[in-house]
């Protein structure tokens, strides 16, 4: 239960277009593709990465309010159960991480100020900054090795479990306040990525509730909250990378886009996170309210379910892998703001690979193919929801260009408050999207039997394996020709049919300054809104 006193109410008309049109109830749980890309940060910020919007010197005071789609009822402040943008822009306002991951998605330091392996690659000494949780008290080794053995937890279902996977949290120990010995599972040349990995967070030692009065050491300190509807934080003078600009930052809850937008040219909002295409046509160029465009990066495609009737059968998902046509879905999805994709992940990203040809839509393939596995009529149901821009529209592309090879599609709306948790174990083929993360984040948070956010049930043991492989390759030549090879499986017999890779657009008051312009989701200067200033 929360408590009453810890919540924030705002009054019946504080917020009116967004009680009109957002501020609703949902019950929000794993997002697996939920995490897209947008931009806040300046360019004094911790990676150096990109350019910001607006140049100046920033002023200090204020407060910004950001509006984003929200968890509903069940919203939590629980780092570690951080899914939905909403989620981890209040988590890295109020926590940090040992590392993250900085715009060309290699680790950077965070709270950990250096690390070092051994010849061996198995043993890795990290070094901690000093730095203080609002309490007053410091950041130490035992604060990390609780929160890694918090998120390992087996009884849990944190999405960072499977990024922790490598490390031996038995065998790893503390060998000074502020230094930790971590013992690995097997040589893990990329082993910064995993201090890095999305939502692992640190935490002060035995804490595990975490939406009355949440502790941390991050940018914000907590001041209210109330799930589903807003947050309150207030700067934190004593954040070992400096005082935010801000005096205060506040997240509201609007899960339409129309809201958003609305609260935003209204002067409610300072920042809407998630415009459309055609939202951001309308307003740029000197309108009321300033967009930002960060190209190609959000993934966008289907998940097919590889454990079920009919995705069960490979015939069947290389079928579907011909019936997408790519760039019909960007244009008519996406509003031509995006790229097409080949059905894989990471497009320009390090070991993504490029040499894969191009798929095209071959409909006289796919309905040979259908025949072989027995589907010539097959039928079946495709999940979406406006909870994502382009889905809606995408499921209807998609229905129609199936339907030239003789399949059924049945198009099935789903509530923007639980798709991600209801897809994520449910049906049989979904609207999907992702942001940025390393190749072998992804690989290792969807694609492993053991991932939690495993959405497409890709099982497959000499996969992992492979992973496994991968990770204990000392030269990075010899990693790459691994993941190549993994990635050349999940082209042929894989579960993501990844179309596009699209635009990713916020909006911002022409007061605001300070947004980073080149900061993917998941990397240290995304949703950084301590760099952040109100001109």
């Amino acid at each position: 239960m929360h408590e009453k006193s810890t919540r924030l109410v705002p009054p019946p008309d504080r917020f009116p277009g967004l009680h009109r049109r957002g501020f609703l109830a949902a019950t929000g749980a794993a997002s697996l593709g939920a995490l897209a890309l947008a931009g806040c940060g300046g360019s004094g910020s911790g990676s150096g990465d990109g350019g910001s919007k607006g140049d100046g010197t920033p002023k200090r005071g204020g407060r910004l309010r950001a509006a984003f789609a929200g968890g509903g009822a069940s919203e939590t402040l629980d780092p570690h159960l951080a899914n939905l943008f909403a989620d981890v822009a209040r988590a890295k306002a109020l926590f940090d991480k040992l590392a993250d991951y900085g715009a060309d998605l290699s680790a950077r330091p965070r709270l950990a100020e250096k690390w070092e392996p051994d010849k061996t690659l198995d043993r890795w000494q990290v070094t901690l900054r000093e730095a203080t949780f609002h309490d007053g008290r410091p950041v130490t080794a035992r604060d990390v090795l609780h929160s890694y053995r918090r998120i390992a937890d087996p009884k849990r279902t944190f999405r960072a479990k499977a990024s922790l996977e490598p490390i031996d949290l038995d065998a790893s120990r503390a060998t000074g306040k502020r230094s930790i010995e971590f013992v690995l599972k097997r040589p893990t040349a990329e082993f910064p990525n995993v201090l890095a990995a999305f939502g692992a967070y640190i935490v002060p030692e035995n804490a595990d509730e975490f939406d009355r009065k949440p502790v941390g050491s991050g940018p914000f300190r907590f001041v209210s909250f109330t799930p589903g509807r807003s947050a309150l934080f207030r700067r934190n003078d004593e954040y070992w990378e400096g005082a935010p600009h801000l005096d205060e930052l506040e997240f509201v809850v609007a899960n339409e886009e129309s809201a958003r937008v609305n609260a935003l040219i209204g002067g409610q909002v300072e920042y809407a996170h998630e415009l459309n295409p055609t939202t951001a046509r309308a307003h740029e160029g000197g309108g009321r309210i300033e967009i930002v465009r960060l190209r190609n990066s959000a993934m966008q495609g289907f998940c097919m379910k590889t454990d079920r009737a009919p995705f069960d059968d490979e015939r069947v998902r290389q079928a579907f892998f011909l019936i997408a046509d790519r760039r019909e879905l960007v244009d008519g999805a996406l509003s031509g703001a995006g790229e097409v994709g080949n059905d894989l992940f990471g497009k320009g990203y390090e070991y993504y690979a490029d040499g894969l040809p191009q798929r095209e839509q071959d409909l006289d393939r796919a309905r040979a193919l259908l025949q072989q596995a027995g589907a010539e009529n097959l039928r079946v149901t495709l999940d979406t929801s406006a909870v994502a821009a382009g889905f809606t529209e995408a499921a209807g592309i998609f229905r129609d260009q199936a339907k030239k090879a003789g399949v059924t599609i049945d198009v099935r709306m789903g509530s923007k408050d639980s798709y991600w948790s209801d897809i994520l174990d449910g049906g049989t083929l979904c609207c999907y999207r992702s942001g940025a993360m390393p190749i072998e984040a992804h690989i290792s948070q969807r694609l492993l039997t053991g991932s939690t956010t495993n959405a497409t049930k890709w099982q497959r043991k000499d996969f992992d394996a492979l992973y496994q492989q991968a990770q204990s390759t000392p030269d990075k030549a010899g990693r790459a020709a691994v993941y190549e090879r993994m990635q050349r499986r999940l082209y042929s017999e894989g579960g993501f049919l990844v179309w596009g890779f699209a635009d990713w657009i916020i909006g911002t008051a022409r007061t605001v300054k300070g947004v980073q312009t080149e900061a993917p989701a998941n990397t240290v200067d995304w949703a950084r809104f301590d760099k952040v200033w109100l001109a």
